[in-house]
């Protein structure tokens, strides 16, 4: 049995509503300054839309307008209260936020065009096409910056969930590490409870065993309990479980045995009386997919008409700096196992493949991969390129002839993919990506485990909202250049 810890970082009384402990004030308060947030990208959205459209003179024609724009604040925060995006169990982690906040912004969109032609109202299309876009986009990039500012907070160990786990050793290790590793998440594992016949090796405090985790959350100061996937923990015995932790309003979390499968692919069914877990099969083929086509290379237009001049001087850095082509050319591996060539900026000199023998027993690496920190075939400039990811720009001819997309596994090659196990081979389904969980997660700093895991899971549960978080994750991930060597 664990000893009470001598101070405790937060009292929570027995029965009173969960809303008066620690967990629930600063949830409030960030859904306040979420609601801040909206509030200020509507008001950012109307006033720059009408100063754009009509300059600072109101006149008869355009106070109408400037009416609409003054609304807009409070339409916009209606319609995203309408769409749930304020509903705490969608908020902090995931995509479903920023789903819910590009719904509400369509709604809005389709609402005014009905509204528009049911009253008849000459209602400017360019106005309407102009003000509810940029709120929305407005208000998706304040929520992201508001939400970094979390998980930044909860790597310093502040905003975090107390969690008591509940299952077998092997299940309660492997959720632990998890969730350690990603603390952005908020569970902080404080304690366990193990079956009667365990050795308590766990490396963390044992409250004792299935039967005492309603005391287990008082002796920790817990406030969420984890279930884990074990044959003891029956409905029967769940269902007496949420009943005693309702009295302190301790929320119960059971986790299923389907690995990285996201909630949008899952639908509880009921049937005879027993909750049926249906799962989707992921969308690896169809419309969406067009749908991802088109911004991929529109995107890739778009970004290489924007980097031209810093890729026409790095170009012209690599070739002062060091002799060989500006561009290394070298095979991977795509969709469905075809190979291309894939475009870097060479950040090597040009005997690297010959030398790269001599140095494979230096690889930190665990996996098929050969990384090394210090390796002597990087060129100084080439350092520099690693570190901010700018040798990877010129991929972007890549995206733009369908070859690779913006966002998607990492690119591996032909020997890598020849050691691959039969479960590895699935993040071929997709095409290989510039960016993807594997990079904001820390790049060359994940075991191999995890970065297959990451990729494995972006399979599993691709969607455009997805792509959209990791590409703004991307440019925080090289801003930090951590794991980039």
């Amino acid at each position: 049995m664990a000893v009470r810890p001598p101070t405790r970082p937060f009292v929570r009384v027995r029965g009173r509503h969960a809303a008066m402990s620690r967990r629930q004030r600063w949830e409030r308060s960030y859904v306040r300054a979420l609601v801040v947030c909206d509030l200020f990208a509507g008001v950012a959205a109307g006033a720059a839309t009408f100063g754009v459209r009509f300059g600072d003179v109101v006149t008869q024609y355009n106070r109408w307008y400037l009416l609409l724009s003054a609304l807009l604040p409070v339409v916009l925060l209606v319609v995203l209260a309408v769409s749930r995006a304020y509903e705490r169990r969608f908020l902090f982690v995931g995509t479903d936020e920023y789903q819910r906040v590009f719904r509400g912004g369509v709604g809005l969109i389709a609402g005014a065009a009905v509204l528009s032609y049911a009253l008849d109202l000459d209602l400017a299309r360019s106005y309407v096409l102009a003000a509810i876009p940029t709120a929305i986009a407005t208000a998706g990039l304040l929520r992201f910056g508001l939400r970094k500012r979390l998980h930044h907070a909860r790597s310093r160990g502040e905003r975090l969930r107390r969690v008591i786990v509940v299952g077998h050793e092997l299940s309660v290790i492997g959720i632990t590490r998890q969730l350690r590793r990603e603390r952005y998440h908020g569970l902080e594992v404080v304690g366990c409870c193990l079956p009667p016949q365990h050795d308590g090796v766990v490396d963390l405090p044992v409250y004792g065993t299935f039967d005492d985790v309603a005391t287990a959350v008082d002796a920790a100061d817990a406030d969420t309990v984890v279930v884990l996937s074990c044959p003891e923990l029956d409905g029967v015995v769940l269902r007496r479980l949420a009943w005693r932790l309702e009295r302190d309003e301790v929320d119960l979390v059971v986790a299923s045995a389907l690995i990285d499968v996201a909630g949008a692919r899952t639908t509880i069914r009921p049937f005879d009386g027993l909750p049926m877990l249906h799962v989707e099969h992921p969308r690896l083929h169809g419309g969406i997919r067009l749908v991802k086509e088109l911004v991929d290379r529109l995107g890739a237009l778009f970004l290489l008409g924007l980097f031209s001049p810093v890729l026409l001087g790095v170009a012209l850095c690599v070739r002062a700096t060091s002799r060989g082509p500006v561009l290394f050319r070298q095979v991977r591996v795509g969709r469905d196992g075809r190979e291309f060539r894939i475009f870097k900026f060479r950040s090597m000199y040009v005997d690297a493949e010959a030398r790269l023998a001599e140095l494979r027993h230096l690889n930190e690496h665990d996996g098929v991969l050969f990384k090394m920190r210090d390796d002597p075939r990087v060129t100084p400039i080439g350092r520099w390129l690693r570190r901010f990811s700018v040798d990877e720009l010129p991929q972007l001819l890549n995206v733009l002839t369908g070859q690779m997309s913006l966002v998607g596994p990492r690119p591996p090659l032909p020997s890598e993919v020849a050691a691959y196990a039969d479960d590895v081979r699935r993040r071929l389904a997709v095409k290989p990506g510039m960016t993807g969980l594997w990079q904001v997660s820390g790049r060359s700093d994940l075991s191999w485990e995890e970065a297959v895991r990451l990729d494995l899971r972006y399979v599993e549960n691709w969607s455009l909202s997805l792509d959209l978080v990791i590409l703004l994750r991307t440019m925080t991930a090289v801003v930090r250049s951590s794991g980039a060597y």
